[in-house]
């Protein structure tokens, strides 16, 4: 259901609303079931987190604020201070806490909690090193955000599929092109 290719929790959390500048946004954050899923997928929580209709609403808000964050930090722009007062709100409440049992590591948490950690590791990643490698995808169509670990820092897409995919291949079919108009 939800698609986990950025490279943090928090960058694929900004992705639960895809195509973001098409007409037609894909919101996969619709119901509290689509929200405890994402925390359960993303691996943030191992159990149940029950999420309520507003825990959804409150969601949307601070991945509309991080979003709004890295925006920013991409075109070396002051932050929203709304934006930045959300988080910074959301982050001071407790986060999800690991702990150990028999069988090993098990992380149980309610939405605030859950949320709170995602605040958490956006403020982790816009204040560190990691910064400097984020990235929005290439491709006109996708608003997907990644953090480029590549060799030379030369990674133009989220993922091959189907980003860097279809970016190659119109990039094929606009060279084919040029070289039948230059004959």
């Amino acid at each position: 259901m939800h698609v986990f290719k950025c490279g943090l929790p928090v960058l694929d959390f900004v992705g639960t609303l895809r195509r973001r500048r098409n007409p037609d946004p894909q919101e996969m954050l619709t119901t509290p079931e689509s929200l405890d899923a994402w925390f359960r997928e993303s691996g943030l929580v191992d159990g149940e987190v029950h999420s309520r209709p507003s825990d959804v609403e409150e969601a949307v808000s601070l991945r509309e604020a991080v979003y709004s964050l890295v925006r920013s930090r991409l075109a070396d722009e002051d932050y929203d201070a709304d934006a930045l007062a959300l988080i910074n709100a959301v982050a001071r409440t407790p986060s999800a806490v690991p702990q150990l049992t028999r069988e090993g590591r098990r992380v149980e948490a309610n939405p605030q909690q859950a949320l709170s950690s995602v605040a958490r590791e956006a403020v982790r990643v816009l204040s560190g090193p990691e910064v400097l490698l984020i990235k929005e995808c290439g491709r006109p169509e996708c608003t997907q955000i990644y953090i480029d670990r590549s060799h030379g820092s030369r990674r133009e897409w989220c993922a091959m599929d189907p980003c860097g995919n279809r970016m190659k291949a119109a990039a094929y079919r606009a060279r084919k092109k040029a070289a039948l108009a230059g004959r």
